[in-house]
């Protein structure tokens, strides 16, 4: 006895079938069409009114470019020597160390009373908010309005602060705050810490109110409170924001350039002279414009050696 076995017919499989595109992958190429439509302004804008001018600047320095280029159009390949007449004069040497009094005062002064001032406002009490408003002020007004009322206030003569000193007998005599080759670099320095409190207070009390106070409870159990709370969970949560505050206080006080010029010109006897100072008279005063952008970029270039050091030496704590 015999059996067949009828075969099987199977569908036959057409020769090419097109993949079915992923939804997922459309809406991932979606997003970054949006993100690069919504980046594309701001890199346009970056590299015309940044990086353009940071390297037009950085050509310039190895220059001859004075006040005749912009009739001649020509200026002449100078290599090197922009940078060897400027850090070979002696005023270089004043305005550098300037430079670093100016920087390390007003960042020492401005973090510790914005730190200071951030610790207070952390605490809830009526007008609480009012009050941090008004700390804003400075921060708000320009800084040539700014600089004009300080040396109004400041004057030898007729200054509200040397009136009301000598009104009520601490001094015979006008104390010259702005006049004087000891004074005037401290005055500066002090007028600065004043307009930059409100930054680091702000920035401050952001990193505090982000802190959570879970920690604070649990370290009150242990007995950290007071200066052992603020050594040991305070400080090390508020490093990141720390970091930041600096390095853009530095940054920022580096190339602090209308305060001084409101107040005291660089003067007396360049006793204020810094490299923001002398990189502006060079050009706009002696009109040599590549000594002039040959100290801005000396400039630059120490703010980016901070910056990169600070930010190293900072990712090493926290690492270890």
């Amino acid at each position: 006895m015999t059996s067949t076995l009828a075969p099987v017919r199977t569908r036959p499989r057409p020769a090419s079938a097109s993949p079915r595109r992923r939804p997922g992958a459309a809406r991932a190429r979606q997003r970054r069409l949006v993100a690069a439509l919504f980046l594309g302004p701001a890199v346009v804008y970056l590299l015309l009114f940044y990086g353009y001018p940071v390297v037009q600047n950085v050509v310039m320095g190895f220059q001859h470019y004075t006040i005749s280029t912009f009739f001649t159009g020509q200026a002449p390949w100078a290599g090197l020597d922009n940078y060897r007449e400027v850090v070979g004069s002696p005023l270089f040497r004043t305005a550098l160390l300037n430079t670093v009094v100016f920087t390390v005062g007003s960042i020492a002064g401005q973090f510790a009373l914005g730190l200071g001032i951030a610790l207070f406002f952390r605490r809830r009490f009526p007008l609480s908010g009012f009050l941090r408003s008004l700390i804003l002020l400075p921060w708000l007004i320009p800084l040539i309005a700014a600089s004009a009322v300080w040396k109004w206030l400041l004057d030898t003569e007729s200054g509200a602060i040397n009136r009301v000193l000598v009104g009520t007998g601490l001094v015979d005599t006008g104390v010259p705050w702005l006049s004087s080759t000891s004074l005037a670099l401290v005055t500066v320095i002090a007028v600065n810490v004043w307009i930059g409190i409100p930054f680091n207070a702000v920035i401050l009390h952001g990193g505090l109110q982000g802190i959570p106070d879970e920690l604070y409870e649990a370290g009150a159990l242990d007995g950290a409170t007071g200066r052992r709370a603020f050594r040991h969970i305070t400080w090390p949560m508020l490093r990141p924001v720390v970091t930041v505050v600096l390095v853009l206080g530095v940054v920022y006080t580096l190339k602090v350039l209308d305060i001084i010029l409101g107040l005291t010109g660089g003067g007396p006897a360049n006793a204020t002279q810094t490299l923001a100072t002398q990189s502006y008279q060079l050009s706009f005063a002696t009109f040599d414009f590549g000594q002039g952008a040959a100290v801005s970029n000396i400039l630059i270039v120490i703010s980016l050696v901070f910056a990169a050091v600070y930010l190293r030496l900072n990712r090493r704590a926290v690492d270890e």
